[in-house]
């Protein structure tokens, strides 16, 4: 390509990892010209005007195109086709973050369909109507397809079942995304499982999801300002390289290791609280969230090398309460310094948090209401609900170097090269069969599978075995997973006895 400048298309750049990947690129803007699509909002506006002042630009209102010194944005919306076409015209990359994500997700599910895989099929699309072998493709998927991962199994890897908690509409409309990306015809493509994002003003994100989270998840974090390097050095890949086609999770290593527990307890110690008084171990959900530990996230790291220079869980925690506003500060020195004013403060800390659990998708809302299925599915029933004891029980176990068990991808991963053979086994261990009578060795070719529930699917056998890729039906049915693990090992292995 010479000394052209190559243009990448950025979607998502408002949010958290979006935000700090497009200034990773606007820092190189003397090698790439950027096109980003976002949608025309007044807060849109004001962040992104003084960059395109910058290129030159007259901010305008309202939608439309404007184009400047390297930068390029479409004002519009992924959900209408023209201005994803328009956005995708003539780029060399498309770097996709964009997402309705969780909470919102689980509350707008046909916004999140419409957002999360109807607009990433259309990118896919309009890449493919152009020129799929050269335009590359990196889409940002998410931890939450692997489900619920609490001990023994809170180690994982690619390849594990793809499985989202009961009622996890977010993850179920990202796994049909990744399926739509990593199956399409775009020769250079990959997906980045994203972990959970550590931003600075984690106070912002109180909701209650927050209680959907079992005490003793194992978390593998990263932060926004690693992930946007991550995704921009995803720029400087060859296309030869092995890293294209691959499923990766994304984190900041072992040195972003925590529990959900201490990762309060950490958080609230900042402001002189103490979780114990500021909220109840029954607001917490005993199961059906996701997050875990990785053993193959420096894998990830050999080819972005995101790591060099990246923050540790510690580094963290101090940039949080480095970036405290001053009123938090000085509400931390009175609680460490003055018993009585921290009484005050916790007690009404509690009193706030306690409402935030009982707000509609609240676990306590979901109690005081007898919504059987939620209970059922966060809690086991309501009989363990009750039995939860108070702070001074036993918790669970929370050492982060616990044993693990490590999970069966129902084939020899040793080889190089499968056979057909593999592939069968692999439809066995899935309860399922291999339906077609031949293979040519193409982990890229769609085959065709039946599952345990004798649904028929195409899908390639590398989205099965290295993306960990099933039954699609089985996940967006009725969240049948009891009764399709009697029939199927890979899946059982979630739920260990």
């Amino acid at each position: 390509m010479g000394n052209r400048k190559e243009t990448v298309l950025l979607t998502g750049a408002s949010g958290s990892m979006g935000w700090e990947t497009f200034k990773q690129l606007w820092a190189r803007r003397d090698r790439y010209h950027i096109v980003l699509l976002v949608r025309p909002t007044p807060v849109n506006k004001r962040k992104f005007r003084k960059y395109e002042r910058t290129a030159g630009i007259s901010p305008a209102k309202g939608a439309g195109i404007v184009s400047g010194d390297g930068l390029k944005i479409v004002w519009g919306d992924a959900l209408n086709h023209e201005d994803v076409r328009e956005a995708c015209r003539g780029i060399d990359w498309c770097l996709h973050v964009m997402a309705l994500i969780s909470p919102e997700a689980d509350r707008q599910q046909e916004m999140a369909h419409r957002v999360n895989y109807l607009a990433t099929k259309t990118i896919v699309e309009a890449i493919e109507e152009q020129d799929p072998d050269r335009i590359r493709m990196v889409y940002i998927g998410s931890v939450a397809v692997y489900g619920d991962r609490l001990p023994p199994i809170h180690v994982g890897r690619t390849g594990d079942p793809v499985v989202p908690s009961v009622f996890d509409f977010y993850a179920l409309t990202k796994i049909k995304a990744e399926l739509a990306v990593m199956q399409s015809r775009i020769k250079h493509r990959v997906s980045l499982r994203q972990t959970f994002i550590m931003i600075p003003d984690l106070f912002s994100l109180q909701d209650p999801i927050m209680f959907h989270q079992p005490l003793n998840s194992f978390m593998e974090n990263v932060t926004a300002r690693d992930s946007g390097r991550l995704l921009a050095n995803c720029l400087e890949v060859p296309p030869d390289s092995t890293f294209w086609g691959g499923y990766y999770n994304i984190s900041g290593g072992p040195v972003c290791r925590t529990t959900f527990y201490e990762f309060l307890g950490r958080i609230y110690g900042m402001l002189g609280l103490r979780p114990e008084r500021v909220m109840e171990r029954t607001w917490f959900a005993l199961k059906n969230f996701h997050m875990m530990f990785f053993e193959d996230t420096k894998k990830l790291n050999s080819y972005l090398r995101h790591w060099e220079g990246g923050m540790s869980q510690e580094d963290y925690y101090a940039e949080v309460k480095m970036k405290l506003p001053w009123y938090m500060k000085m509400t931390a020195w009175c609680c460490k310094n003055v018993p009585l004013y921290r009484h005050i403060i916790e007690k009404v800390t509690h009193s706030r948090l306690e409402k935030i659990a009982l707000e509609p998708h609240g676990t306590l809302r979901w109690i005081a209401d007898g919504d059987f299925e939620k209970i059922v599915a966060f809690y086991g029933s309501e009989e363990e609900f009750r039995d939860i004891p108070g702070w001074e029980g036993v918790l669970p176990p929370l050492n982060i170097d616990l044993p693990h068990k490590r999970l069966n991808h129902g084939y020899d991963e040793t080889k190089e090269q499968l056979e057909m053979e593999d592939l069968q086994q692999a439809a066995i261990f899935r309860g399922g069969v291999l339906k077609d009578e031949t293979w040519d060795g193409n982990m890229e070719k769609k085959v065709s599978w039946s599952c345990c529930m004798a649904h028929s699917l195409e899908m390639t056998p590398h989205a099965v075995l290295k993306g960990g890729h099933w039954c699609p039906e089985c996940l967006s049915s009725a969240w049948n997973y009891s009764e399709i693990s009697k029939k199927n090992s890979f899946m059982a292995q979630l739920t260990p006895k």
